[in-house]
């Protein structure tokens, strides 16, 4: 039996059916309810994954992403308030559209957008990530660790606005990760003489502590909406394909935007989103009709912002490397189960590389289907009063973070970590690049002290290997590159000024 067959017979089992409809389902009624978004939907029940296979795991995990990315443009549509950052450009035409009374319309214009991002960023991460990762099977110990300070830069690029702070976040994750047991030497590290503290911090615990506790106690320090938003009665329909003939160019420029931003680590689907939406303003037909509930909008938002779902997952599988804060959280589960993402994953087991690739595809159809049949049913969902949802996260999340392990210790994990986050986030430190810092902190230190093993204690025999110096440059260009831009950007002004003088 070739791998393609054995990956499609992975996929067609019924555990691995039932969690992708399963997992779209609530993903997009995940994306539906506003401030939830696509972290908090994955981190809740990413703990109940583990008692799963690793195929339906994976499906249930991928439903969730690919869905909630989508079910944020439902309540951006009919209420003007995106279930999910990344929809936020869609409600720039999409809510003027409903306000005329063509919701159905701009869910369909929607549906079918998401649905071919979708779908288009499958056949990227089909071309794209065999060929990285086949390239990165020149790697030793060295190259790994060049590789891990450059997925770093994930960090800097998730932190735009709060880079110091960002940083500090990311130093924070980095030290994390090594409590407990040293691998190599069996020395306790930062235990304080805790007996439980020597199995280290718990990552899933962590993650759901960080994002859904700290979510609600961020909720419970505002005011909560008690009373229920009122949704308009919506429904779905089609547009005719004699509407879809003169936009065709802009949605694959559209597509292709989303998935190039999806490769690049750390970016995510509300930058794709906006800059295909700018890109739109700039060059659609009909761009002096944007914003005031013309489809080119929809289109340009909604494709690029599914367009990242399976680029992302382009230097997640190849190189281990999170393409998006969503996908730094998954990584996290594929280590607990057993598959470490990288070069070794796609020559031992390839067969699951190809029904992640399936999934992908059936997820994607199975999205249009569920957004085309229950689009008016998940419109229902934005009537649950607020503290009831949030009551509903708490109990989930702590029941989840319990059940990884069934240790006592990670339901205090969870706690610290929601209050830890909370405060974090009130300070303004972003939470993706700690997550980053403790995904990629084993990885870091073990390839560095390898390294230093193969060089005999040289470091500087480092920058002697083509491939890890080549890392280190580029490292050392993407940091210096905004410092670079300012500075030329100064000098322009400079120039105008003395022409304007």
């Amino acid at each position: 039996m070739d791998i393609f067959s054995l990956g499609l017979e992975h996929m067609l089992t019924l555990s691995a059916l039932v969690a992708i409809v399963g997992g779209t389902i609530l993903g997009v009624a995940v994306g539906v309810l506003p401030g939830l978004g696509s972290v908090i939907g994955i981190t809740m029940i990413l703990p109940f994954t583990f008692s799963m296979e690793q195929i339906p795991a994976l499906a249930l995990m991928l439903g969730v992403y690919c869905g909630s990315v989508y079910g944020g443009s439902i309540s951006a549509i009919v209420v003007n308030t995106p279930g999910t950052p990344q929809a936020a450009a869609t409600a720039l035409d999409g809510f003027p559209m409903a306000q005329r009374g063509d919701a159905d319309l701009a869910i369909g214009w929607a549906t079918m957008a998401s649905t071919i991002g979708g779908l288009f960023s499958v056949f990227v991460l089909i071309i794209a990530a065999p060929q990285l990762a086949a390239f990165s099977l020149n790697f030793t110990s060295i190259e790994y660790f060049a590789l891990g300070v450059f997925a770093l830069i994930c960090i800097a690029n998730v932190s735009r606005g709060a880079m110091s702070k960002g940083l500090l976040a990311g130093a924070i994750g980095l030290f994390l990760a090594t409590v407990g047991v040293d691998h190599v030497t069996g020395d306790m590290r930062f235990t304080f003489g805790n007996f439980e503290m020597t199995a280290g911090i718990s990552l899933i615990p962590a993650i759901v502590g960080l994002f859904a506790l700290s979510e609600v106690l961020i909720r419970a320090s505002e005011s909560m909406r008690v009373k229920a938003i009122i949704a308009h009665n919506v429904g779905f329909r089609l547009p005719p394909l004699s509407a879809w003939r003169p936009r065709l160019w802009l949605l694959l420029k559209s597509c292709t935007i989303g998935s190039f931003i999806g490769t690049l680590p750390g970016t995510g689907a509300a930058t794709s989103s906006f800059i295909a939406y700018s890109e739109a303003k700039r060059s659609a037909p009909n761009r002096d009709k944007l914003g005031t509930g013309e489809p080119d909008g929809i289109v340009a938002a909604e494709s690029a912002n599914n367009a990242v779902t399976g680029s992302a997952m382009v230097p997640t599988l190849a190189l281990g490397i999170p393409g998006d804060p969503v996908t730094a959280v998954m990584l996290g589960s594929f280590i607990v189960h057993g598959l470490a993402p990288g070069p070794r994953l796609f020559t031992e087991h390839l067969d699951l590389v190809y029904a992640v690739f399936l999934i992908l595809i059936a997820v994607n159809l199975v999205m249009f289907v569920v957004g085309a049949l229950g689009a008016q049913i998940f419109t229902r969902a934005l009537k649950v009063p607020e503290p009831l949802l949030m009551t509903m996260v708490v109990v989930i999340a702590l029941v989840g973070a319990y059940g990884v392990r069934g240790n006592a210790l990670d339901l205090a994990t969870a706690f610290i970590a929601g209050i830890g986050g909370f405060v974090l986030r009130k300070a303004g430190f972003p939470l993706a690049p700690l997550v980053i810092g403790m995904v990629l902190s084993q990885m870091i230190e073990n390839s560095l002290r390898q390294g230093l093993l193969l060089t005999r204690g040289s470091f500087l025999a480092f920058f002697e290997r083509p491939i890890a110096l080549s890392l280190f440059i580029l490292t050392a260009l993407m940091l210096a590159w905004p410092a670079i831009r300012w500075r030329y950007s100064r000098k322009r002004e400079a120039q105008d000024d003395i022409e304007n003088t």
